[in-house]
C-alpha cells in the first residue's frame, strides 16, 4: 500500500529547468520531492507527497489535521496485539 503524507516546503531548486525539485519537511524528515506539476508551489507551502512527487497543494490546517491522524493512527496500531503489545 502506498501513502500520500503531507510537508512543507522548506526549499525550491530551479537549476533544472525542466525538473523544478523541492526539499519538503515531513513531521522533521527532509525530503525530495518533485515539484514539477505544482507550479505555484513555492517556499513555506503544504503540499502532499506520493513516490517522490508533490501531487497537490494544501493549506496548513488540512496538513496538521492528517498529522494529527497520523499520529492517533500509529497509537492505535502500537496497541494492537499485532505489534506483540496486549492492549
Amino acid at each position: 500500500m502506498c501513502l500520500a503524507i503531507p510537508g512543507k516546503i522548506i526549499s525550491i531548486d530551479e537549476s533544472i529547468s525542466e525538473l523544478r525539485m523541492a526539499k519538503v519537511n515531513i513531521s522533521g524528515s527532509e525530503v525530495d520531492a518533485c515539484v514539477e506539476w505544482l507550479p505555484e508551489a513555492g517556499i513555506g507551502d503544504y503540499v502532499v507527497v506520493h513516490v517522490g512527487m508533490a501531487i497537490a497543494k494544501v493549506d496548513e490546517a488540512d496538513a496538521i489535521e492528517a498529522f494529527a491522524i497520523f499520529d492517533e493512527m500509529a497509537e492505535l496500531l502500537l496497541n494492537e496485539e499485532v505489534l506483540g503489545k496486549n492492549p
